[in-house]
């Protein structure tokens, strides 16, 4: 097995983070800005992100708390969308 020298192209290929790797980097972000806000820091949230898409899902407190979270998100640099499906307790999801 040939490994690739640090000047050829390969070696670059796979030394450059990938999209799987920038959404791991964003999650983590995210999830650290989440948990230093006083509003989000003590919540059930869950952080996903695929393809530079945030997805929160969890229960809250109450809405306000689900308005800051989705901020929050956005102000990450390179977060393209965020999907906030938090949920206050006791709401079900709508059955269809």
């Amino acid at each position: 097995m040939i490994l690739p020298w640090p000047d050829d192209a390969l070696y670059r290929y796979l030394q450059e983070p990938g999209p799987a790797s920038e959404d791991v980097r964003l999650a983590a972000l995210v999830a650290q800005r989440l948990g230093i806000d006083w509003t989000t820091r003590h919540q059930q949230i869950e952080v996903t992100v695929q393809n530079r898409v945030v997805i929160l899902s969890g229960t809250v407190a109450n809405p306000e708390v689900r308005r800051v979270a989705g901020e929050l998100a956005w102000d990450v640099p390179g977060v393209l969308d965020v999907c906030n499906t938090l949920r206050p307790p006791g709401r079900r999801k709508p059955r269809g």
